[in-house]
């Protein structure tokens, strides 16, 4: 057990940047919402997974939607207490804390001010160890979770709870009513009892965060080797890539970012071409025809001067990024998980391989 205030929540926010996989949202309009809270309600008690009892009810609050639109479309404040409540009525028992379903700029910020606004504690753990575009893409869709009753609520004060018969329905039917509130809204689904929490979440993912964004933020500190080599040895990723973006396409379609960013090699990469295609988050990254990685493994882009992630809303012509990979949480490299988040569910016309082995060679054509 410990406190989040607003300096945990700027290397939270940071870190959960980075392991958004260029997806979940524009860290600064996440870590505004969550420091606001903060400040107004008080800091937060982060809590161990262990610390939650096993019947205890644990709900996770989110965003859903392109993250390109909360920047115009922002969150009213009432959220919180409507699905509080709706929540709480259909379950008959108070919420015992709440936790983030993801990783990422924005999905990681809500939960924190969600529990300073109501005065719950915040559980230590999610559903990925990144982000994923889709809501059935949750290590508890692994264990037989159910996403519903699944509550929605917008900026207004629409809202909505679902019950459905798969956690895809619950993605295509909760996609269709984000659209028709206006593109972004604010969720709660996969409430469980804390022993479910405990056996299939991706556990320490805050602290996990906030290590990676206190060492961000350090970076060039290093002593004994280039800002670069530090920054891969604090994230344990692998360089695959540095380029200047020469062009980015993008379009909004079906609640979700797509896209695809060009670059043209420099310094070692000087030469080459590569590109990263994205959908919210960044799903495969190519060099020169051959494959350098797949999700669900983590394709990062980060600034070559200052290694702040750059999300994929944030991406520019002339830019100079960093392609790293990071691996993924160990559960996503099952039959189960690549079922929800492998390549080919994306259209991507190849088997995963796992990032280390394509780092030696193994890599595809494409």
């Amino acid at each position: 057990m410990r406190k989040i205030g607003v300096s945990e929540i700027e290397d939270i926010a940071l870190g959960a940047a980075l392991l958004g996989a260029g997806g979940g949202g524009d860290p600064y309009v996440g870590k505004l919402v969550a420091i606001g809270a903060v400040k107004e309600c008080g800091p937060v008690t982060l809590l161990d997974p262990e610390e939650i009892p096993d019947d205890a009810l644990v709900v996770p609050i989110a965003m859903m939607g392109a993250p390109t639109i909360l920047a115009e479309k922002a969150i009213g404040g009432t959220e919180y207490q409507t699905l509080y409540d709706t929540v709480s009525a259909f379950y008959g028992k108070p919420i015992f804390a709440f936790m983030p379903i993801e990783a990422g700029g924005v999905n990681s910020m809500l939960p924190i001010a969600a529990a300073a606004r109501l005065g719950l504690p915040l559980v230590d753990c999610d559903g990925m160890g990144r982000a994923f575009p889709e809501l059935q893409m949750v290590t508890f869709t692994i264990g037989g979770g159910s996403a519903t009753p699944m509550a929605l609520v917008d900026e207004k004060g629409n809202s909505s709870i679902f019950r459905t018969i798969t956690n895809k329905w619950t993605e295509e039917l909760a996609r269709a009513v984000t659209m028709a509130c206006g593109g972004s809204v604010s969720v709660s689904l996969y409430a469980m009892e804390g022993k479910f929490m405990k056996e299939y979440g991706v556990k320490g993912i805050v602290t996990r965060s906030q290590t990676l964004g206190s060492a961000i933020r350090r970076v060039k500190e290093a002593v004994d080797c280039s800002p670069e080599e530090q920054f891969l040895r604090i994230t344990e990723g692998v360089r695959l890539f540095k380029g200047k973006i020469c062009d980015v396409l993008r379009e909004v379609r079906g609640g979700f970012n797509f896209g695809k960013v060009l670059l043209e090699g420099i310094a070692g990469d000087k030469g080459r071409q590569a590109y990263v295609e994205f959908q919210n988050e960044n799903l495969t990254a190519v060099a020169d025809g051959r494959i350098l990685a797949t999700t669900p493994d983590l394709i990062c882009l980060v600034d070559t001067e200052t290694f702040q992630p750059v999300p994929t809303d944030a991406l520019k012509y002339g830019k100079r990024v960093l392609v790293v990979g990071l691996p993924c949480f160990p559960l996503w490299r099952t039959p189960e998980g690549l079922a929800l988040v492998g390549p080919r569910y994306f259209g991507i016309d190849t088997d995963y391989i796992p990032l280390e082995e394509r780092c030696k060679g193994g890599a595809d054509h494409v």
